[in-house]
């Protein structure tokens, strides 16, 4: 699903309750103008009663009535029909200019002329007042749409402006890296809740960047300084295997040197990375990287004996990149061990070419491996694994500064780790 912008969600939101708002405004808009007209138009006919009561009755024969009711059709005087008291009623009734019935409203009240008890009629349509009343519901809606389009108009127009400092934020969020000396500058804002933002984030970058160099230089220190004591612990488990030592004795000796072994290549691989992070190695060239391969096959079959492994070469073509010749070295020295370290005996090894890939596939276990966290320090695709857990890691790195992109797959019973260039 993909993600909404903030401005879309709102606006989206702004319109849908501007929608119901007017699903609900248009028909009760138009119901109490209908009523408000029809009040009125009740106050009018009682006004014209009222007028006809007080200057007219006093003095009417019926000779008058009758022309009155020649001049006068929407009024008439009628002889007593029982009302006693004033009452107004909806009515459709004919009407003769317009051909057809109409809906009127009828009033029908008592009146006295001469002493005499008389019925008072007078009806005013109501077609006029229904038009009137949709074409001021028109103009309404009318209005309101266009003060709902002006409204989003005027806020995408000024959200652009007021959101500016906070985009400009996300994009330099976004492209800050702990390991490059390129802190981010943010723009200056008179928004308070952008301004304190920034500034927590610049708080948070900074503290997180003197913790980072701190870490940085404590491992690539302490990796410097290991490498004297453990030199000299190697060069005297090497004396001490010189000397005649009993079964038991040798054994332990053997056991310390495999440990020392072990820290050693640790020490390095820290090293490595802290050189990596420190972007020691920036030179580039170029490098055919079938022929390294060739030229180390044989120390690679070396090493692979001991599972009795078979290593398999599938060039299809030649693979020329550009890169740092000892981090390309690096690369596919620990693509080697990670493949003969994670195998099971009698498996092999195919190494395969392409345009722009490099494969490595290779037997071990039935299963795939965890993805999520296949490339972490110190995370080792096998707990009783000889490894440190650092090879991966330092693949990942190499691939990252040189924006090259690695891939695992399980296909087949078969480990694959390509690195696309």
């Amino acid at each position: 699903m993909s993600n909404k912008k903030l401005l879309q969600k709102t606006t989206g939101s702004f319109l849908i309750f501007a929608v119901i708002t007017l699903l609900i405004a248009a028909p009760l808009f138009y119901f109490i103008s209908q009523r408000l007209y029809i009040h009125e138009t009740d106050e009018v006919l009682q006004f014209h009663k009222g007028a006809f009561v007080k200057e007219i009755h006093a003095d009417f024969t019926e000779k008058d009535i009758k022309s009155w009711h020649k001049y006068n059709h929407n009024i008439m005087i009628f002889a007593d029909m029982g009302v006693n008291k004033d009452s107004i009623v909806d009515k459709m009734l004919f009407d003769s200019i317009a051909n057809d019935k109409e809906p009127f409203r009828v009033l029908y009240a008592p009146v006295d002329i001469n002493g005499k008890r008389y019925t008072y009629t007078e009806k005013i349509n109501l077609v006029e007042m229904e038009g009137m009343v949709i074409n001021v519901a028109v103009i309404f809606l009318f209005m309101i749409i266009m003060l709902l389009i002006g409204i989003i108009g005027i806020s995408k127009i000024t959200a652009a402006k007021i959101w500016k400092p906070f985009y400009n934020t996300l994009i330099q969020i976004e492209d800050f890296e702990i390991d490059k000396s390129n802190p981010p500058l943010f723009i200056p804002t008179d928004i308070d809740e952008f301004d304190r933002l920034n500034k927590s984030l610049e708080r948070l970058i900074e503290k997180n960047t003197v913790i980072y160099k701190n870490q940085r230089e404590f491992v690539e220190n302490a990796a410097h300084e290991l490498q004297t004591p453990l030199a000299l612990f190697q060069t005297k488990i090497d004396t001490l295997l010189q000397l005649e030592l009993n079964k038991e004795q040798l054994s332990v000796v053997s056991s310390l040197n495999n440990d020392v072994s072990r820290l050693n290549r640790l020490n390095k691989n820290l090293l490595l990375l802290s050189k990596i992070d420190n972007e020691r190695y920036l030179g580039k060239s170029t490098i055919i990287l079938n022929d390294y391969i060739e030229r180390h096959l044989d120390f690679f079959t070396e090493q692979a004996e001991a599972k009795n492994l078979r290593i398999i070469t599938e060039f299809t073509s030649t693979l020329t990149i550009k890169g740092n010749p000892a981090l390309s070295e690096v690369l596919i020295n620990n693509l080697f061990l990670n493949a003969i370290r994670h195998n099971e005996k009698n498996g092999k090894i195919i190494i395969r070419t392409q345009d722009n890939q490099l494969t490595f596939l290779n037997t071990g276990q039935s299963a795939p491996l965890a993805i999520e966290k296949l490339f972490n320090r110190f995370s080792k695709i096998n707990p009783s694994s000889q490894g440190n857990g650092l090879g991966l890691a330092i693949i990942k790195k190499i691939v990252e500064i040189n924006q090259w992109e690695i891939k695992y797959t399980f296909e087949n019973q078969l480990h694959s780790f390509s690195v696309k260039f």
